[in-house]
């Protein structure tokens, strides 16, 4: 779900300064890299050792939280700023793409101004908050909270070093101090109308979350901070509040222990492509269906549909079934275009199969039960699966597609005895949460541990399992974690100031009053988190909307796991809709496909998928029927 779509820079400044700033930058992130990675390790094994002492010999560890909360905060920071430093974040580049490469350049120096400036501005507010937090002590642990606070702002200082080495590194003078003119003129003009902006109301909310907003998510900021820098201009022209209280929010929105299931799931994800779990599980799949018309694409469905289940990640899901299956699927003659595009429309429909990282963020943040929702997205994701495998069925009527040779009994039996292990996870995971067993923060590290075993008895029997890869591939979870946990502690700020304001009573006000009930909120719900997707990102769309929109939802009497589950499905949609949904591009990157060739082959997928949610919008059954 979260893909790196910044270019990397063109090249690197000769002088002695920038040669200078690239080794001491990367030697302070090899070593933030390898604290990160250990936090994640010490994080599983403390979570799987807290399941095995509670709920099997009854001993629970009252400590284990506490310190998996502190631990966590500084996860989040440590594996931000390694986001920041490999072009990880999320962000749109779809407009800036559109322009020269010198005009690229320039934009992508802006970025790294305004990241700066973000950064450099709560630095001290960061150290005040974390000073403030000394006095608290908790309460198993009996350790001063501030300790914990400290991660904002080391990391903030981190993201300032890396702005301005990569500035320094990759940037050409004449663009920073252009970009720094850019930034202090529309730093200055917000200042001097200040007080003409105040009078204004709430209709000064559209100069910072509509223009100011707007124009950094266009310029290619990444959208964190780009909500960070709009946030920030809010509280220091308008709101009559200290700007720590961004800290604050930043702190309170990231330091969820149930988000600590992000990361968790991130390197389960990992695990299930070095260990060749997804791959066992495709073999079995396509050793029962591939001699079927199509049937390779209906193998591509269900891999989407059981891996989904297992790491809750689009893009590692993507991963991990794509390659194995797309070049079979090629021989046999089929559109290398119309497979990115099923591939994508596999995407948008499986957000909301446990354990999605997006059911956990909404679950966090809007506090709905994510075991609820984990009950209630199976249905909804089914339906839409049988539905795109009917459009396949009818495409492969008139297509020239070949099929796999019919496999054997004995083979069919062989590939199942390997997959089995694959089959039983996602039970395991769900059985988990459901019963009891593990929380939904952690179920991942029973998932890991399962995984971890799986992978020592292949590497024993068959070899093959790829240990030079773990020490990367951590790190890749770690940064992509970081990057989804910084948004959602920056959109908190965000929508805090958003409440602050009155807005978010005006919104539930209007959205309560829209003509046609329930079937026209239902209607304009599903139409702006379609748009959302598009251009925030999924889970950016979610942490900052969900909690404003869900008090109109409970108003109408809406079941909040049903609106939800709605809502997920349609930001899906958004995600992988062309010409901005970044999971689009994403598809399109791992098939190695032009994206321009691809979006013909989108509109008949999504147009199915946006009926087929409709019918779930309004169809509570599917949704909360098994709740």
């Amino acid at each position: 779900m979260n893909v790196s779509i910044a270019s990397q820079p063109a090249g690197v400044n000769t002088h002695l300064l920038s040669r200078s700033v690239v080794v001491i930058k990367t030697a302070v992130l090899k070593l933030v890299a390898l604290l990160a990675v250990l936090m994640l390790v010490f994080e599983s094994t403390l979570l799987f050792t807290g399941v095995i002492f509670r709920y099997f010999l009854h001993k629970p560890i009252i400590w284990s939280d506490e310190l998996a909360q502190s631990v966590f905060i500084w996860l989040c920071m440590f594996g931000a700023a390694l986001a920041l430093d490999r072009h990880e974040h999320m962000r749109l580049t779809a407009v800036v793409a559109r322009f020269s490469q010198r005009a690229q350049a320039w934009f992508e120096t802006l970025g790294l101004v305004i990241i700066l400036t973000f950064a450099v501005y709560l630095i001290g507010p960061g150290f005040h908050h974390a000073s403030g937090q000394m006095i608290v002590t908790s309460p198993a642990l009996n350790i001063p909270d501030g300790y914990r606070a400290l991660a904002i702002p080391v990391g903030l200082c981190l993201f300032a070093f890396i702005a301005l080495s990569h500035l320094l590194a990759y940037s050409r003078w004449l663009d920073i101090l252009t970009s720094c003119l850019a930034v202090a003129i529309v730093g200055y003009a917000l200042w001097y109308f200040a007080d003409f902006l105040y009078d204004l109301d709430n209709l000064n909310l559209i100069v910072f979350f509509v223009i100011v907003l707007g124009a950094c998510v266009m310029c290619g900021v990444p959208i964190a901070f780009s909500f960070g820098i709009a946030t920030l201009a809010y509280i220091v022209n308008i709101a009559e509040v200290p700007p720590s209280i961004v800290v604050t929010r930043i702190d309170e929105g990231a330091s969820h222990l149930v988000l600590l299931a992000v990361p968790l799931f991130v390197v389960l994800g990992v695990l299930l492509q070095i260990s060749g779990m997804a791959r066992k599980l495709i073999d079995f799949m396509s050793s029962v269906l591939g001699h079927i018309r199509g049937g390779l694409n209906y193998v591509l469905l269900g891999a989407m549909f059981l891996v989904s289940g297992i790491s809750g990640s689009k893009v590692a899901d993507m991963a991990a079934v794509a390659p194995a299956l797309f070049p079979e699927m090629k021989r046999k003659g089929a559109d290398e275009n119309d497979l990115a595009a099923l591939l994508s429309a596999t995407g948008a429909m499986t957000e909301t199969i446990p354990p999605s990282l997006v059911l956990i963020t909404i679950g966090a943040v809007c506090g709905v039960s994510i075991s609820a929702l984990f009950i209630g997205g199976l249905v909804p994701a089914l339906v839409c699966t049988l539905a795109i495998a009917l459009v396949c069925y009818l495409k492969s009527r008139s297509a020239q597609q070949g099929t796999l040779k019919r496999a054997a009994a004995a083979e069919i039996g062989r590939t199942f005895l390997w997959a089995l292990p694959v089959l039983i996870l996602p039970v395991i995971i769900r059985v988990c949460v459901v019963e009891g067993v593990a929380t939904a923060t952690e179920v991942a590290s029973i998932g890991i541990v399962y995984v971890i075993i799986y992978a020592v008895i292949l590497q024993i029997l068959a070899g093959g399992v790829e240990t030079s890869r773990i020490y990367p591939m951590l790190v890749e979870a770690t940064s992509l974690s970081g990057a989804i946990l910084l948004i959602i502690g920056v959109a908190t700020a965000m929508a805090w100031a958003l409440t602050q304001s009155g807005f978010s009573t005006t919104l539930v006000d209007f959205m309560t009053h829209i003509p046609g009930g329930v079937f026209g909120f239902m209607t304009v719900s599903i139409i702006l988190f379609v748009l959302l997707g598009s251009v925030l990102e999924g889970i950016p769309a979610i942490v900052l909307f969900g909690p404003l929109i869900f008090p109109a939802a409970q108003a109408l009497h809406i079941h909040e796991v049903h609106y939800a589950i709605v809502i997920i499905l349609a930001m899906g949609i958004g995600l992988f809709a062309p010409p901005l949904g970044v999971g689009f591009y994403s598809a399109s990157a791992i098939s190695k496909v032009n994206p321009d060739r691809v979006i013909p082959k989108m509109w008949l997928y999504l147009a199915v998928l946006l009926v087929m949610t409709f019918v779930i919008a309004f169809v509570p059954w599917f949704s909360i029927g098994f709740l």
